[in-house]
């Protein structure tokens, strides 16, 4: 259990401000990034959805943009969260203490 070092209360909540910001930036990085992967998702999609007809062709490239769009989010998403934890971690003072108001880190 965490306690402020200041006034030893076990009040403490977790910030976690780079962890946030970094999935947010993450998030639209990745998927701007994945700008690629769309039209060869998108191409995929419409040689698989040809064989249904026309229809099929332009819902599988449709589809296989998204996907593709949301898979390139998502991975950045992951690593932003990744890189934001490193730095609540290591360098933020990532914890306030909700009897107090000091914010602190804590190092193990």
């Amino acid at each position: 259990m965490i306690q402020c070092p200041t006034c030893r209360s076990t009040r403490v909540e977790i910030r976690n401000h780079a962890k946030k910001v970094g999935g947010a930036i993450g998030t639209v990085a990745g998927a701007a990034s994945g700008a690629g992967a769309v039209l060869s998702g998108a191409e995929a999609g419409a040689a698989v959805g040809a064989i249904a007809g026309p229809g099929g062709a332009l819902v599988g490239s449709i589809a296989g943009a998204v996907i593709a769009g949301l898979l390139g989010a998502a991975a950045g998403c992951a690593t932003g969260v990744a890189v934001g934890e490193v730095i609540d971690t290591n360098v933020l003072d990532n914890f306030r203490c909700c009897s107090c108001g000091l914010t602190f880190s804590v190092h193990r």
